[in-house]
């Protein structure tokens, strides 16, 4: 695999020859629908994608790592898992570092590790970069040591990694898909007892495009924690009425609408959209897997609207590409995708329209913005796997 070789040749240059490398692909993610549900006990409905992060490894005996990324030549960060593991400078390498101490805490035992990384995903697209690189990490530090994880406690070390060491309060659905895909198929996760329901994904019927806005977001920036607090503020409210209430997964939209002028238009939106879109994702999953994309593509369009209006976490250029792209023939649907304020979207499309999407959201948006969009088609992968 000619990608695997330039960057062993890379690696050797970097940290000498000599020893086994262990070679790890870890996909990013896309998410069809289902946005701000995780971390509400709701569903969501992603599928691993083409680009990937890939990690050239080789085990060391002295307890040290050290990691290099070609997204950031020249630099070199060093640690030990022998001595406390603290964050710090670069913010990238903090990712990396808080897998390797919560997988210390959790008494996996770890050897010291050589790896050098590349990445395919846009950082800050909103496509899991993050969640690839801890499980990426996760699944090189196994391989090194001869171990094997279940998945779900994978995702839930990284998930704490990203937590405790990058300071995003994210939800369980990146991790769980990156850790755990199936090729050709979508993931609707249960975000609360991590059960999961593979759907199928007919090439022969769909193409998954993904079109990034090339506004960058940035999720430890505030605005992501600020919705999770108006979502624990909902909860707040309705679990005075019903202690069994333990997040908005256990809210009906119609006690949403009874308690609107109790909650504030704001967290009483912030709530609406999260109720109302743990149904939507339930409900495209069924659809999807009977082939109705018709009616798949209207609940990714409610998804987006409710997303822009209730959630306020869109930006003129999601719109727009959203927009642009239900012009084009045999597009079923489009939404943003991600944490959003920037980002991508996500549409389905008919595998023969699929260049003329791309071609179209290309022309548009480089008039409007005056910016190239990334616009690519892509199959739904494995989750992370030992290549070598």
């Amino acid at each position: 695999m000619a990608g695997s070789d330039g960057l062993k040749q890379e690696f050797c240059r970097l940290f000498g020859d000599g020893g086994r490398l262990h070679v790890i692909r870890s996909p990013g993610r896309v998410n069809l629908i289902g946005e701000h549900t995780d971390y509400n006990d709701g569903f969501v409905f992603p599928m691993a994608i083409e680009p990937e992060v890939r990690i050239v490894c080789r085990g060391r005996q002295d307890g040290r790592i050290r990691l290099a990324s070609t997204a950031y030549p020249g630099q070199v960060v060093e640690f030990s898992v022998e001595e406390p593991i603290e964050r710090g400078e670069p913010p990238w390498a903090n990712y990396p570092r808080g897998v390797a101490a919560e997988m210390r805490r959790a008494g996996i035992p770890l050897s010291g590790m050589d790896a050098l990384i590349s990445n395919t995903l846009p950082v800050g697209g909103g496509l899991s970069s993050s969640a690839a690189l801890e499980v990426g990490i996760a699944t090189a530090f196994l391989s090194l040591g001869g171990l094997d994880m279940e998945l779900s406690r994978m995702a839930l070390i990284c998930q704490k990694a990203e937590h405790d060491y990058a300071g995003v309060p994210c939800g369980i659905m990146d991790q769980m898909i990156v850790a755990g895909a199936r090729a050709g198929h979508a993931m609707l996760l249960d975000c609360r007892d991590y059960s999961r329901q593979f759907i199928r994904i007919d090439e022969r019927d769909l193409r998954v495009v993904i079109a990034n806005s090339m506004v960058k977001h940035e999720l430890s920036g505030g605005q992501y924690a600020q919705r999770r607090r108006q979502c624990e503020e909902g909860v707040a409210h309705f679990k005075k009425a019903n202690p069994a209430v333990r997040a908005l997964r256990d809210v009906t939209l119609s006690q949403v609408e009874q308690a609107k002028a109790a909650l504030g238009d704001v967290v009483y939106r912030r709530c609406r959209h999260v109720v109302s879109e743990i149904a939507r994702t339930t409900d495209a999953a069924r659809l999807l897997e009977r082939q109705e994309y018709e009616q798949v593509g209207q609940l990714m369009l409610a998804s987006h609207n409710s997303l822009r209006d209730d959630y306020e976490v869109s930006v003129p250029e999601l719109d727009y590409l959203v927009e642009e792209s239900m012009k084009v023939k045999g597009v079923y649907g489009a939404r943003m995708t991600g944490g959003g304020f920037g980002g991508c979207i996500v549409a389905l499309v008919q595998p023969r329209f699929a260049d003329a999407l791309r071609e179209h959201l290309s022309a548009a948006y480089r008039q409007k913005f005056n910016v190239t969009p990334s616009i690519f088609a892509t199959t739904a992968t494995d989750g992370a796997t030992v290549l070598e």
